[in-house]
């Protein structure tokens, strides 16, 4: 009997385990589909992204178009690394990682001034808050609007010294990868309207 009892025990620590895990979404440019996905009776990243669009005042179609954009929702997105003779791997673009791709010392600015010391760059919630207080710094600090997602992104792209210099200027690319965070968020705002 005790054997059978650790067992079952054991298989449901594992189904807790597996279901925690969140997976990277299919449908990543259909907001209702990343939901639905990542919708399970321990983990909501809708009630998670939501708790961070309130608790810092940035709209959730914002929070959730700059992760889209970032790492396209994949907890373990890095920077590719430079390789050498084609086959040599070499040093990654950045420290750069997770759903937020946020950097080893912004991340580590972020834990300081939140309290959050345990929070993870590969943990949804963390990083779901991570852009959330992020885009709060941009608004309090550069006087970007919380629902200019386009400044936003060049902020958080640019870092807040950098969009204040105006770095992104000179560079198209960014500047094109911020409207297209910017539509992506319009979209999103839009399809949350039918999301259940």
């Amino acid at each position: 009997m005790r054997i059978s009892s650790v067992l079952r025990f054991a298989s449901l620590l594992l189904v807790l385990a597996v279901s925690a895990c969140a997976s990277k979404p299919q449908r990543i440019n259909d907001v209702c589909a990343v939901f639905a996905q990542n919708d399970g009776w321990i983990s909501s990243w809708r009630q998670e992204a939501t708790a961070a669009s309130r608790r810092h005042g940035i709209p959730l179609h914002v929070v959730m178009a700059t992760i889209r954009m970032e790492s396209g929702f994949d907890g373990r997105a890095r920077p590719a690394r430079k390789m050498y003779l084609g086959f040599i791997p070499g040093p990654r673009a950045s420290s750069a990682y997770g759903y937020s791709q946020a950097l080893d010392g912004t991340w580590l600015q972020y834990q300081r001034e939140t309290g959050r010391h345990g929070a993870r760059r590969s943990n949804f919630s963390d990083a779901a808050d991570f852009v959330g207080w992020y885009h709060r710094k941009s608004v309090n600090t550069l006087g970007i609007a919380s629902s200019d997602t386009q400044s936003l992104y060049l902020a958080y792209y640019s870092g807040h010294a950098g969009y204040a210099r105006g770095s992104w200027r000179s560079n198209s690319n960014i500047q094109a990868y911020a409207r297209k965070t910017a539509a992506m968020a319009n979209n999103y705002a839009g399809q949350m309207q039918r999301c259940r």
